[in-house]
């Protein structure tokens, strides 16, 4: 254990944890909506600081992140828990925790440190569950990595806090952020979160120049209509146009099994949506196509990916070698070795 950092005591040995947009209120003896992080004696404590359930190297694309390093390797790791109640996680048999003991294996930070240089990876990747409910563990890695030269990533739903992500962002180079839909009843529904604190959430990830992509996973008959991925496009267009919107197809999971898999017109439908609102990246996912980088203005094929991997990078000093034009992203360029 470890004592939590963003929360506030309140009386009667009450407190509340600051850390994400539920700003639970917790009773002693009590733990909040992520199940991870206990109330004991008026003292907040991160239960799961250290024990990490998945330590694993990937490619970058695979988080998904496609303008920030193509073709590096980051080393990922999670903790149990989540503040999310999707039903559709991919991951719930770590994410979705009931009472009692946390699994996890110990992992000191300066121990992920070691391994992920290493093991040749250019980043940490906080991921597969939600990296705000295992924050203390993130932050003082990153700090850590940060020293060593490694970049750090946030995978993430958006429901942290604004003072929390203000407190690590000196920490944070990336972050690909899910918005599930511009319906607060979907998100009440299926994930037992709010809309509002999301979009706030990536406003303020690009304004404090962490690097942004957003992830819209389609569920037929949930999020699928041309209004709502029309809603979703001009949001993402109207913070900045280069920022890369990944749609990506679902599969069934968890407590909707009864959902059929996206059909690829949808998937497709939605790139179309996505370029008509001006948006100069939207990228296919779960499909093994529409993952290629193209230039915005004279339309050749910069980067050419397969599954997870990057296998081609034209990008030369940033630029567009036909055209000239600049191309968005950090550490775009081609001279590197690929996976």
């Amino acid at each position: 254990m470890k004592e939590a950092l963003v929360y506030q005591k309140l009386e009667g040995s009450k407190i509340k944890c600051n850390l994400c947009s539920h700003r639970c209120v917790i009773s002693p003896g009590k733990k909040g909506i992520c199940r991870v992080r206990e109330n004991r004696g008026g003292v907040l404590y991160t239960l799961v600081y250290g024990k990490t359930v998945t330590n694993n190297i990937d490619p970058i694309e695979k988080k998904p992140l496609f303008h920030f390093y193509p073709g590096s390797k980051s080393y990922s790791i999670a903790t149990a828990g989540c503040n999310f109640r999707c039903l559709h996680c991919q991951n719930w048999q770590i994410s979705q925790l009931k009472d009692g003991e946390i699994p996890g294996e110990e992992f000191a930070p300066e121990e992920i440190v070691e391994n992920a240089v290493g093991s040749g990876c250019e980043s940490i990747a906080y991921t597969y569950t939600e990296p705000t409910i295992f924050y203390e563990y993130a932050f003082d890695t990153a700090r850590i990595a940060r020293k060593k030269g490694l970049k750090n990533l946030f995978i993430t739903n958006g429901y942290i806090s604004e003072e929390a992500l203000r407190e690590i962002s000196p920490y944070l180079d990336a972050a690909n952020i899910d918005l599930k839909s511009m319906k607060d009843s979907f998100y009440k529904k299926i994930c037992g979160a709010r809309l509002k604190p999301v979009l706030d959430s990536i406003k303020l990830y690009y304004k404090l120049g962490i690097w942004v992509e957003v992830t819209t996973l389609i569920i037929p008959g949930h999020n699928d209509s041309s209004e709502e991925l029309k809603g979703i496009a001009k949001f993402i267009r109207d913070i900045d146009k280069s920022i890369p919107w990944h749609v990506s197809r679902f599969f069934p999971a968890y407590k909707l099994m009864d959902i059929p898999f996206t059909p690829l017109k949808t998937l497709e439908k939605a790139v179309e949506i996505g370029k008509e609102a001006g948006l100069e990246c939207v990228y296919q996912g779960n499909v093994g196509k529409g993952e290629n980088t193209f230039c915005p203005n004279c339309g050749n094929i910069l980067i050419k990916r397969t599954g997870f991997n990057t296998i081609e990078n034209k990008v030369k000093n940033g630029s567009c070698p036909y055209c000239g034009r600049a191309i968005v992203g950090v550490g775009m360029n081609g001279e590197r070795s690929y996976i």
